[in-house]
């Protein structure tokens, strides 16, 4: 059994290595945008947010890194290109 103190600083590294991603192109799938940042890293999971009524991009999701090098290595790349658009690449608050 974990201790709670544990399970929070498991939450807390996971935390770290979580990536917002704005301004993505409509056109850009979970399965794409994980492929894109897989070179910066393994890449835990990714989740594209879709518009529940309409079904398309929210134009925005985020990346969990397996590592802290994957996460370290993308945020130390000032400049992400996909599809001509300007990625915003921030920290994940949560």
């Amino acid at each position: 059994m974990s201790s709670p103190s544990a399970a929070a600083a498991t939450n807390i590294a996971r935390g770290v290595q979580k990536l917002f991603v704005g301004n993505l192109p409509w056109t850009i799938s979970t399965k794409e945008l994980k492929s894109y940042f897989s070179k910066y890293g393994h890449v835990h999971s990714t989740n594209v947010i879709y518009d529940k009524t309409t079904g398309i991009s929210r134009g925005y999701g985020f990346i969990v890194f397996s590592t802290r090098e994957g996460f370290t290595n993308a945020t130390n790349n000032r400049l992400h290109v996909l599809e001509g658009r300007v990625l915003d690449i921030q920290r994940a608050s949560s």
